[in-house]
């Protein structure tokens, strides 16, 4: 090896040394300048022997032009959501229900900050940083790798020993209080626009498409959990968090590992009088079992895991005076009335406006203009009036009337029969137009890339699109002379826009805003009737029986699809190329193998991932199910199966490797899974 070489590895090691000394161990050894003269050095030997520079390097955070988009990618395994709590009650009944899932087993908890930042996942392979993206649905998110290479405290090499070959780890991007607010200080004196919060700062940083910006904000990491890992970790959490700290990855210091529920709320105390003082925003304490096994067997929801709760700390209250109400137009035409108050601070917010949901809210409440009110944060996350002060009323305070006419269209409104809303119900309303115009190109309903809202405005406003299948007929030209909307960015919104003719019924009737149907509605319908005529071809009655379909989502079916504008929408879109019936059954009908079993998925199965498994169970009529019990038909268990196999054993419940399992699906046979069965 060259001098140079040498020169240059121990460079590297010594940089990255003192990364984790500052980030990790929040314990450096040497001030600012030294460490800056130790990675100029490098970069100026790395730029006299550019065939020495490696991606790993220190040097190469930040490389290179700004990036076109974020390519979205699939989370190898779900990133869910944690259930809240606000009271200790609601905290002992989560300990109850998790006592009575594994009997009279010990275990522990772990308390945890709840960081107010962005969630995101790291993968490593190798020890290397392969893969960085955001939460975005929980299934699916946006690769942010380029952008997470800036932040110093997530290391581009794993450091230490015994790294699993795949580590994903879990955790928050947030922006240091301190970095947040020497930006602002910056900005302020520049004459530019501030930053509301440090969590939408985060948030709208990592969406740059230039690395040098994220770079230049000084962002920060902290992981907080585990996703996919290879070889699949045993023992506890906390204990594997630990080992993460040795790898390179900060974790929590403040996180404690608790014996008892007491334990528990004395950790929720005590952090609730030191979270002012944190680097970062905090809204609770996470809540988690300690034990791998246990979390496995204890499963999760279709929204959260049951191992984990989030306790909640008091909502921020603050007092203003409302200086104005008005009314925005929602996609169904809902009329909701939104206060807009002089700004007060609440949980490092500015806010100046917030929603008073309807009109029966408003009378409850007696709200007037001019009034002093109570504003607070639900769940620290979205403002709402709470209550009025009515002594400090003045006497020129201005009761506030439900809208006669649509404040968009000007049509008549009407409310709901029973019911607390007002409503537009004029379809060509401009300002409901807007709304479902959104609705309709959203990621889980007809996936419309680049068709953002300042999009969606100048469409409606220029008149350009005043229907869904509107937006079939707009061509490259269209968009150009749209602001902000260059040459490339016009062709690839058309393609997107032609990408989404082929997304199948389901996604249609999701996307169409019909009231009451959702995915899961629209998913069941299109299941069942497999194309458009059908569907508008059945009786209120018919789409009653089928299953999971109530009275009311019935009646809101069929009353859109039977109606002038529905059939019209319904033609239009047909006329405009977009696919109206659902797939193909993976199974033709009448073989439908796992026809009303409950099947469980547990390891790492030769070829096939966890989803794709999960997938052919419901393809095959079967029911996927998180977590193992006596209702379970079989599970399917491959390497590192962990606690649901064991469970299943002890239960009686039969257990299958992939190949028996493809087998009784109707694709055995050799090599595993065929190819296209599930891509």
């Amino acid at each position: 090896m060259s001098h140079a070489a040498q020169r240059i590895h121990t460079l590297r090691e010594q940089i990255r040394r003192h990364d984790a000394l500052y980030y990790v161990q929040a314990a450096p050894e040497i001030s600012d300048r030294e460490y800056d003269e130790l990675f100029d050095e490098l970069r100026r030997l790395e730029t006299q022997h550019p065939e020495l520079v490696t991606p790993d390097s220190p040097t190469q955070r930040v490389a290179g032009e700004p990036i076109e988009g974020f390519a979205t990618v699939e989370h190898s395994l779900p990133m869910l959501s944690v259930d809240n709590t606000y009271n200790r009650e609601q905290l002992r009944e989560f300990d109850r229900r998790v006592r009575d899932a594994v009997g009279d087993r010990a275990f522990h908890y772990i308390a945890d900050p709840k960081i107010d930042g962005v969630a995101i996942s790291l993968r490593y392979e190798d020890g290397y940083l392969a893969l960085a993206a955001t939460r975005g649905d929980g299934q699916r998110g946006d690769d942010i790798t380029t952008n997470a290479r800036t932040i110093g405290s997530i290391p581009l090499r794993l450091g230490g020993e015994g790294y699993p070959r795949v580590l994903e780890v879990r955790g928050e991007v947030y922006w240091p209080r301190r970095a947040f607010n020497a930006v602002n200080a910056r900005r302020r004196a520049a004459n530019e626009p501030t930053f509301a919060n440090p969590r939408n700062g985060a948030a709208g940083t990592l969406k740059q498409l230039d690395p040098r910006i994220v770079a230049e904000r000084k962002l920060a990491f902290i992981a907080h959990g585990l996703g996919e890992i290879v070889p699949s970790p045993t023992g506890r959490a906390s204990e594997y968090m630990a080992r993460l700290r040795g790898w390179g990855l900060p974790v929590n210091p403040a996180a404690r590992v608790c014996a008892t529920l007491d334990e528990v709320h004395a950790a929720i105390q005590d952090w609730a009088a030191l979270r002012s003082e944190a680097e970062y925003e905090t809204d609770g304490m996470v809540v988690k079992v300690d034990e791998l096994d246990l979390r496995e067997e204890l499963g999760r929801t279709s929204r959260y895991p049951r191992w984990c709760i989030a306790y909640k700390y008091e909502a921020q209250q603050a007092r203003t005076v409302l200086r104005e109400v008005d009314f925005q137009v929602g996609r169904l035409g809902t009329i909701t009335p939104v206060a807009h108050f002089d700004p007060v601070q609440l949980a490092g917010t500015t806010v100046s406006n917030a929603s008073l949901h309807n009109f029966d809210q408003i009378d409850r409440l007696d709200v007037r203009v001019g009034d002093t009110v109570v504003v607070e944060k639900a769940g620290e996350i979205i403002p709402q009036v709470v209550q009025v002060e009515i002594d400090k009323r003045p006497d020129d305070a201005k009761p506030v009337a439900a809208p006669a006419v649509c404040p968009s269209c000007e049509q008549p409104v009407t409310r709901d029969e029973g019911g607390v809303y007002v409503r537009c119900r004029n379809p060509e309303c401009p300002a409901q137009l807007r709304e479902r115009l959104r609705f309709f190109a959203g990621r889980d309903q007809m996936d419309i890339e680049h068709l953002g809202p300042a999009v969606v405005d100048q469409l409606v406003d220029r008149g350009l699109v005043k229907h869904f299948a509107d937006l079939y007929a707009l061509r490259k030209d269209d968009l150009v002379a749209l602001e902000r909307m260059g040459e490339k960015s016009s062709q690839n919104l058309v393609e997107a826009i032609e990408g989404s003719k082929g997304r199948g019924l389901e996604r249609v009737l999701a996307g169409l805003g019909i009231r009451h149907v959702g995915g899961r509605v629209a998913e069941v319908l299109a299941a069942h009737f497999r194309d458009v005529d059908s569907l508008m071809g059945a009786s209120a009655e018919e789409l009653t029986n089928v299953h999971e379909i109530g009275p009311a989502i019935a009646e809101s079916v069929y009353g859109f699809l039977q109606s002038e504008a529905g059939r019209e929408t319904i033609e239009r879109l047909r006329e405009a190329g977009v696919k109206l019936s659902a797939a193909a059954p993976a199974q033709a009908p009448g073989e439908r193998p796992l026809a009303g079993k409950t099947v469980v998925v547990t390891g790492t199965l030769p070829t096939l991932s966890r989803k794709d498994a999960e997938d052919a169970v419901k393809s095959a009529g079967g029911r996927a199910a998180s977590s193992v019990s006596k209702n379970t038909d079989f599970v399917v268990v491959g390497e590192n199966a962990g606690a649901k196999a064991d469970k299943a054993r002890q239960l009686g419940v039969e257990t299958i490797d992939e190949a028996e399992f493809l087998k009784r699906i109707g694709k055995g046979g050799g090599g595993g899974a065929p190819k296209g069965l599930f891509g």
